[in-house]
């Protein structure tokens, strides 16, 4: 039994890196397509908030190349549109039919952001990719996909990472982390746990929007999750 109608999935741009250093790796795309395939059979509703991180990563790269910093997170909302697109392609070639929805206008490659349009795409069941973060510096885009789920009435706001939840310490560094299997909102700020942004925390804790972390890269993760198996980290 399916658990919920409508979910958003947030995909870091390091989702899209598959084994390489930096880009986008085709191979993954393809696999993020098929589980995505898997789930939209089931009739749920599917929107995503892809970053950029493989691409340029907004703050950071600022600083590297003595950026103003509004100009760096500029490129890496530009940066999320490829990502958008490339994952479009990918949908497109498993026969799932996809809208790209972009914060910063560009009417040539994709629609404008329109709650009310995605929303009626979403009931359409083509899945909408929501690119160009919120469309402001300083804003994460893990603070776009806590927006963007509230606004359309997402029943769980998803990450994808590529760990299996969230954890006391990053698991890739040290391997005597242990996983979190529940924590409330406060817990996630309190210990400044880094699986995403305070402010997309605080927007989730304010609209009571359940948030569950885990790994992507896993077959059959996401449907299981549909179907109320108890994988990742929920937060709420």
């Amino acid at each position: 039994m399916k658990r919920y109608k409508r979910i958003l999935l947030k995909l870091s741009g390091e989702a899209f890196l598959g084994g390489r250093s930096h880009g986008i790796d085709a191979g993954i795309c393809a696999h993020l397509a098929c589980q995505i395939k898997e789930v939209i059979s089931s009739g749920i509703e599917v929107a995503l908030v892809v970053g950029g991180g493989n691409i340029f990563r907004g703050a950071p790269r600022s600083k590297e190349f003595a950026m103003e910093r509004t100009v760096g997170d500029y490129m890496g909302m530009l940066a999320t549109v490829l990502n958008g697109l490339a994952f479009q392609n990918a949908l497109e070639n498993e026969g799932i039919h996809s809208r790209v929805m972009t914060a910063i206008e560009m009417h040539k490659i994709a629609e404008p952001y329109i709650r009310r349009r995605a929303i009626r795409h979403l009931e359409k069941k083509r899945v909408v990719i929501f690119v160009a973060g919120t469309g402001n510096p300083y804003f994460t885009t893990d603070t776009a996909a806590a927006l963007r789920s509230i606004e359309i009435g997402a029943d769980i706001l998803l990450k994808g990472t590529k760990v299996d939840g969230v954890y006391t310490r990053d698991p890739l560094k040290h391997k005597n982390a242990k996983m979190f299997k529940t924590l409330k909102y406060l817990d996630v700020l309190k210990r400044e746990l880094k699986i995403m942004d305070p402010t997309a925390i605080t927007l989730c804790m304010e609209n009571k929007l359940p948030v569950i972390v885990f790994n992507f890269m896993k077959k059959n993760y996401l449907k299981n999750i549909i179907l109320g198996k108890n994988i990742g980290t929920i937060i709420k």
